[in-house]
């Protein structure tokens, strides 16, 4: 872990699953949860941003997790919803952005004994968008810091991630 990186801090996470891996993101990042609507493709742009949509009058970019972590595509299905956050930007701005992610499960409180530092996964692996781990009811979810993982430029390979951490 760098000295630049937030650990995780207690309190209501929202808890989605991209490809059966489970995600967390503190919930006063997020804005809406919504239907997958019709997405505007914009030219030029890479692969995981799918669009733009129109919210109530605002233009808000989407990115597809699955997309962004190499998973490859989901199956259509009534689930499948886009849950809009809040990125804060490096000079003090903030944006909104939508996020495609296979089904949002619940809100969910976690405490300071749930949750640890990112592991130390080596080189082999860029988790610099891992903000901690939280354990809960038998399970590991992945705490993302919502603001790297949106202004992070190229693919992440979420499978190595995943790989590497079965390994340790």
């Amino acid at each position: 872990m760098t000295l630049t990186q937030t650990l995780p801090t207690a309190g209501k996470y929202l808890t989605f699953a991209v490809a059966q891996e489970r995600y967390s993101v503190p919930v006063l990042k997020v804005r809406e949860i919504m239907r997958l609507c019709p997405v505007t493709p914009v030219p030029r742009m890479p692969s995981f941003i799918k669009g733009v949509i129109n919210l109530r009058g605002k233009i808000v970019p989407v990115v597809d997790l699955r997309e962004r972590f190499s998973l490859g595509a989901a199956e259509d299905t009534e689930r499948i919803c886009i849950v809009v956050v809040q990125v804060e930007e490096p000079d003090g701005g903030s944006r909104l952005t939508g996020m495609i992610v296979d089904v949002v499960e619940e809100v969910s409180q976690f405490q300071s004994d749930d949750l640890e530092p990112p592991p130390d996964f080596g080189d082999a692996v860029d988790a610099r968008f891992i903000v901690g781990m939280a354990k809960t009811r038998g399970q590991v979810k992945t705490l993302l810091d919502i603001d790297r993982l949106l202004g992070f430029v190229g693919h992440i390979d979420v499978r190595a991630l995943h790989t590497r951490s079965a390994e340790l």
